[in-house]
């Protein structure tokens, strides 16, 4: 995984979860946690989890 889509994955979570900060942490379903984690997990570790699962699947 390049450096620019994982600088492009942090920055994604990073919004998202900014936004959560401002609606309050009460307000917020527990989904929205999901992508934002999975971002910030293939950010950092340049693991894709929805890369693997959707080639699992069949798709490349």
């Amino acid at each position: 995984m390049g450096s620019a889509l994982r600088l492009l994955l942090l920055t994604m979570s990073t919004v998202i979860f900014v936004g959560i900060w401002l609606s309050g942490y009460d307000q917020v379903h527990w989904l929205l946690y999901a992508p934002a984690s999975f971002m910030l997990f293939a950010a950092i570790t340049g693991i894709c989890p929805g890369l693997i699962i959707w080639s699992k699947l069949g798709f490349s």
